[in-house]
């Protein structure tokens, strides 16, 4: 009876683990550029203490993967919103200052006249931060290159290049997720870089990527979850339940 209540205490503990990465995923349901992880996996861990050597526990890791499958493209009609095509990925400057990816596009100037996305990272060109002078119209190309002219000009305003978007294709790269919800490199320092590959990335401009987050799935995925806590619940309860009896019937002989 130990032995079960101990099995059933350890499933409840363990999936706790996967249980977080499914809120998670629900609760960016409806964020811009949003990628769901994998589930969590499990891995074997040998048992210390007293007892076999051959005694084994299944235990729950987050391995906290990127899933790069696309979400909903949204057309907006705004100039400064960017969907990523493909696997393209946006470079971004994280708050510690680290080089670090997204997919979030709803790109906007902050007071400082540096471009920025909708979560406050500075987005970053070939040659750092893009700054963009106030006033101006940007239009943005789909291959990243950021045009911009004055509309108070008199008479026909060319469209001056002002920066490009480091865009990186990360077809043959897999994610993971940082502390602070961007993206990196997995099992690389963070920081790290993707270098430019035969396939040039690429972004739709005027329209927005939505969460590729199912609602339907995770909720599902959920239900079953509570109903697997209940049911050890339940094992454990009817455990107690047994051991009180043996005790009285030992108590009676």
């Amino acid at each position: 009876m130990d032995r079960l209540v101990f099995t059933s205490n350890a499933t409840i503990k363990e999936q706790a683990t996967a249980r977080q990465v499914l809120v998670n995923d629900l609760a960016n349901l409806s964020t811009v550029g949003f990628k769901s992880s994998y589930d969590a996996a499990l891995q074997s861990v040998k048992v210390e203490g007293p007892g076999f050597d051959t005694r084994f526990q299944a235990q729950t890791i987050a391995r906290d993967l990127i899933r790069m499958e696309p979400g909903p493209v949204m057309a907006t009609g705004r100039p400064m919103d960017v969907a990523l095509a493909g696997n393209a990925v946006l470079t971004v400057q994280a708050p510690n200052g680290d080089l670090a990816f997204t997919r979030r596009g709803d790109l906007k100037l902050n007071i400082q006249g540096q471009l920025e996305n909708g979560s406050g990272h500075l987005v970053l060109g070939e040659g750092g931060p893009i700054t963009i002078p106030p006033g101006l119209m940007v239009n943005i190309n789909p291959d990243g290159s950021i045009y911009a002219r004055d509309p108070a000009q008199v008479g026909p305003a060319a469209d001056v290049l002002i920066d490009r978007l480091r865009l990186r294709d990360v077809s043959n790269v897999s994610l993971g997720r940082r502390g602070d919800g961007l993206f990196k490199v997995s099992e690389k320092p963070d920081g790290t870089d993707i270098a430019l590959g035969d396939r040039l990335p690429e972004v739709i401009p005027q329209a927005l990527e939505g969460s590729n987050v199912s609602a339907i799935e995770a909720m599902t995925r959920l239900i079953d979850q509570s109903r697997s806590f209940e049911t050890q619940i339940r094992i454990i309860k009817e455990m107690k339940g047994l051991d009180e009896s043996g005790s009285s019937m030992m108590k009676a002989v």
